[in-house]
C-alpha cells in the first residue's frame, strides 16, 4: 500500500472511530486487497477461493456449491445476507475477438431488456478506450498478460459490446480478461470497480467482527443468473425466509444525486414487492442513527413522470427470488449510492460506506 493510501486510510479510520467502532481502516485494507483479484462474470472460481480463505481465517463454516459460496456462523437463520462477487470484464470469443462477458450469446436468454445493465449498454460503450486489462486462466486465475482496449462499440447483430485490444492477440477462446484495477482514495471518496467487491468486503468485515448469521456470495449476477444459484441452495436446505438482506451498489447520474442520501433502500423492483417488516427495520435503524436514506423505486417512479423513455425499476437478485418462490423467499436490499457505474472509476463517498457498515454491524 502506498504511503498516500496508508495516510488516507488512517485518517478515514480515525474519523470512523470517533463515531462508532467500525474499524473502517481494516475494512479499507480488505477492500484494497480484494479489488486486485480478478472475478470476471462467468469465471469467478479463483475469487471464490480468495473469499473462502478470508472467511476460514476467522473460523467461519464455509461450503462451496455451484455458483454460490455459503458462509455460516453459530446462528445461521437469524439473518441471511447476500452479495454477488462477479465483476464486469471481457471474454475472448475467437481469434483476437473479445466481448463483454456478461452479455455473450450464452447469457442472452437471461436478458429481457429490463435490467439496468442492459439499458446502460449503449451509454457505456465509449467509456473503455485506453483501459488497461489483464488476462487470466479461467479456473486458477493464473496471470497471462496485459493489454489495452483501443476501441469498444455495440454490435447490432450480436447485441453486445465488442472490444478491440492491443497486446493480447495470443489468447484462446474462453479466456477471461479483467480490468486492471486498484482502489483509489481521494479525499472523502473511494473509487474503483466497486460493483460488487464493495459488498463482498462488507460481508467479510462483518464475520471478522463477530457476525454469526449466514452469507451467500453468488456468481454471475451481472448475467442475471445469481438468483438461480441462491435458489438452489435454499431448495437444498428446504429453507424459507423473509430475512434475506441483499447488499449491492446503486447507480446515480451525478455526485449531487448520489449524495442526496447515504444509503439506498427498496420496497420493490420490477419483479415484486419486498418484505415490509425487514425494510421498515432498516428504516428505523437509519432514523435512530441519523443515516439519510431514500427508496430507489420511488426515485425511478418520480423520474419517469417527466421522461419520454422510462427508466427500469430493475430486476434484482432478490426480486427474482421473490417471484420464483411466490414470496416464500423474501427480504429487502441495502445499496450504496455510486456514480461511474460499471467502470473502474465507480465512486462512492466514505460517508455512504460508513453508514452502510453501521447499519450492517447492528446485526452482529
Amino acid at each position: 500500500m502506498s504511503t498516500t493510501v496508508e495516510l488516507e486510510a488512517a485518517s478515514i479510520n480515525a474519523g470512523a472511530q470517533r463515531n462508532s467502532d467500525l474499524n473502517l481502516g481494516g475494512f479499507i485494507s480488505t477492500l484494497q486487497m480484494l479489488i486486485r483479484e480478478p472475478s470476471v462474470v462467468g469465471a469467478e472460481d479463483s475469487f471464490f477461493r480468495v473469499v473462502r480463505r478470508e472467511l476460514e481465517e476467522v473460523g467461519v463454516s464455509v461450503k462451496h456449491y455451484q455458483g454460490v459460496l455459503v458462509a455460516q456462523g453459530r446462528d445461521p437463520h437469524r439473518l441471511i445476507l447476500s452479495a454477488h462477487l462477479d465483476r464486469h470484464g471481457l471474454l475472448c470469443t475467437g481469434p483476437n475477438e473479445f466481448q463483454y462477458a456478461a452479455f455473450i450469446a450464452g447469457n442472452q436468454s437471461e436478458q429481457t431488456g429490463e435490467s439496468v445493465s442492459e439499458q446502460m449498454l449503449s451509454s457505456i460503450a465509449d467509456r473503455f478506450c485506453g483501459q488497461r486489462v489483464q488476462a487470466h486462466l479461467p479456473y486458477t486465475g493464473t496471470y497471462q498478460g496485459q493489454g489495452a482496449i483501443t476501441r469498444s462499440y455495440v454490435c447490432p447483430h450480436r447485441r453486445n459490446l465488442i472490444f478491440e485490444l492491443d497486446g493480447l492477440e495470443f489468447l484462446h477462446p474462453g479466456t477471461p480478461i479483467s480490468f486492471l484495477d486498484r482502489l483509489r482514495i481521494h479525499g472523502d471518496y473511494l473509487s474503483g470497480q466497486l460493483d460488487n467487491v464493495l459488498s463482498v468486503a462488507m460481508l467479510i468485515h462483518m464475520f471478522q467482527h463477530g457476525f454469526q448469521g449466514t452469507a451467500l456470495f453468488t456468481a454471475q449476477e451481472e448475467a442475471g443468473r445469481s438468483w438461480r444459484y441462491a435458489l438452489a441452495w435454499f431448495l437444498r436446505e428446504q429453507l424459507w425466509t423473509d430475512r434475506l438482506l441483499v447488499i449491492d451498489t446503486s447507480p446515480y447520474p451525478s455526485r449531487e444525486a448520489a449524495e442526496t442520501q447515504d444509503v439506498v433502500l427498496r420496497r420493490k423492483d420490477a419483479n415484486g414487492t419486498f418484505a415490509p417488516q425487514l425494510t421498515e427495520e432498516l428504516v428505523r435503524l437509519c432514523e435512530s442513527t441519523g443515516i439519510r436514506y431514500s427508496f430507489k423505486d420511488v426515485y425511478v417512479e418520480t423520474a419517469n413522470l417527466t421522461r419520454t423513455k422510462p427508466l427500469s425499476l430493475g430486476r434484482t437478485e432478490l426480486g427474482r427470488l421473490v417471484s420464483a418462490t411466490d414470496g416464500r423467499i423474501n427480504g429487502t436490499t441495502l445499496q450504496i449510492p455510486t456514480t461511474g457505474y460499471h467502470t473502474t472509476s465507480e465512486t462512492t463517498s466514505v460517508q455512504s460506506v460508513r453508514s452502510a457498515l453501521r447499519l450492517l454491524m447492528s446485526f452482529v
